[in-house]
């Protein structure tokens, strides 16, 4: 069977000061565990092709496609506040670009394909367990409605990883808008690179924000993209984990699912990364990290904004300002239906706190008590402060223009009845280190429908014991 994509690769298109030309590393013995079919075919891709021993050697970096025009990208950035000037795909290869069924540009990425000149002191390669994780939970947020990249196939490569200890490899098909960073325009700022910083504008423009006029322009589009993605997190009580610059893309997306983890209680500060030793990147604090990675951005675009230099900077800072009231009003219009609500009052803000307040104090599970609103039962053990809570709740209700059953609905399509909880997450890739992927399908099968009532899925809503609490989680280098 003859494998044919349909490459367009307008990032290979710009100057090879942008990459380095680099084509994946073979490896002994590819193996499919999972192909995305529904999504190859909204990349006008067919199924059967890719899962083919041709397109199973394409997947694992063993066959370069025509059309294709592998490259790693360059990129720099800042991690955990400390800015590092080159970083790059360094086990990440762009396959290229095709134009997907709605016409939109798409990325396909080999992730774990080989060493590339951006590499360091790293092998290039990615483990088994990283890769279905970041397989399970980047299904799973799209299946939230939450923009991010996407996993087309997962290929284990017949090869064993050196991590903690020796790990069967694994190869991720990732596809995204794009992958462009924060860090990617950093890496020419830092270099004084105005000419290729004007390019890589003009680029993202047209890729991602054709209504943006200039770099401006383009940072206001950025800005509000960035605080819609952190609301919708926040909705469902995801943390990133490592928000650095160089993992905040310019689509919009949801990018590198390394430490990140859904809470089950409820707490603020929560942190799960392993490397996160200071709480930087907190569930409360990832709308200040959001605007502080935007700040670097804004840094990157100030030649392009102004010739001089006082105007550009005050320009820049009056757009960076406006964050907080872009975060506000997307964080509002992700948590107002949570709890019912269609149209905006004053006071909205201190209702939806005065409920997260009365669950940080007991710890209640956050997808659990959402879902509980909107199926008329209650979670929180305060009586007396819930029932306070509930009939103010109730009053705000009474106001809107329509019902209780529009109500509900509108709660049951803003509250997941399930989420990739951590503890299932590990049970799933513990059972696939030992060759079973029983749990790994079971769960992208439970996952796919998070918003449905099946009872036969009825345990996947049950937080964790004591026992399978999972209170780490850790990157995938």
């Amino acid at each position: 069977m003859t494998l044919h994509i349909p490459f367009d690769n307008s990032y290979a298109r710009l100057p090879e000061t942008f990459y380095a030309r680099q084509a994946p590393h073979p490896v002994r013995a590819p193996r499919l565990i999972r192909l995305n079919t529904a999504l190859a075919r909204e990349l006008g891709l067919y199924p059967d092709q890719l899962a083919s021993e041709d397109g199973i050697a394409m997947l694992a970096g063993n066959h370069v496609p025509d059309g294709a025009a592998p490259l790693a990208q360059a990129y720099a950035g800042h991690q955990f506040g400390h800015f590092v000037p080159q970083l790059g795909d360094g086990r990440a290869i762009l396959l290229g670009e095709v134009l997907d069924r709605h016409g939109h540009r798409r990325d396909i990425q080999l992730k774990g394909a080989g060493r590339t000149p951006f590499s360091r002191a790293g092998d290039g390669r990615a483990a088994l367990g990283p890769v279905l994780r970041e397989y399970i939970v980047s299904e799973a947020m799209h299946a939230l409605g939450i923009p991010t990249t996407r996993a087309l196939a997962a290929v284990m490569t017949g090869e064993d990883v050196w991590r903690d200890t020796r790990r069967p490899g694994a190869v991720l098909t990732r596809v995204a808008s794009s992958h462009i960073r924060v860090g990617t325009f950093q890496f020419f700022a830092v270099r004084g690179e105005t000419a290729a910083l004007r390019l890589l504008t003009d680029h993202v423009i047209a890729r991602h924000y054709p209504q943006a006029d200039d770099a401006l322009g383009l940072l206001r589009a950025v800005l509000a993209a960035q605080a819609r993605l952190v609301a919708r997190w926040m909705g469902v009580g995801f943390i990133h984990g490592v928000m650095n610059t160089d993992n905040a893309a310019l689509s919009g997306e949801t990018i590198d699912y390394g430490p990140c983890a859904f809470m089950d209680e409820y707490h603020p500060d929560t942190v799960f990364s392993s490397i996160d030793h200071g709480g930087r990147y907190a569930y409360a604090r990832q709308a200040d990290m959001a605007v502080w990675n935007m700040a670097q951005f804004a840094t990157c675009l100030l030649p392009l904004i102004d010739a001089d230099q006082d105007r550009a900077v005050t320009q820049a800072t009056e757009a960076i300002e406006s964050f907080g009231e872009l975060f506000k009003a997307a964080w509002l219009d992700t948590f107002r239906p949570k709890i019912g609500l269609a149209r905006a009052e004053d006071g909205d803000a201190e209702l939806i706190h005065g409920l997260l307040d009365l669950m940080a104090a007991e710890g209640a599970d956050f997808t659990n008590t959402f879902r509980a609103l909107a199926e008329g039962t209650a979670l929180l053990t305060n009586a007396a402060g819930f029932t306070d809570w509930a009939a103010r709740w109730q009053d705000r209700l009474s106001r809107e223009a329509d019902g209780p059953e529009a109500q509900t609905a509108r709660m049951r399509a803003a509250n997941p009845a399930v989420i990739p909880r951590n503890h299932r997450v590990e049970a799933a890739i513990a059972a696939a280190l030992v060759g079973d992927f029983a749990p790994f399908e079971t769960m992208l099968d439970v996952l796919a429908t998070p918003y449905d009532d099946r009872p036969e899925h009825a345990d996947w809503r049950r937080p964790p014991t004591v026992h399978e609490e999972v209170r780490q989680t850790f990157c995938g280098t």
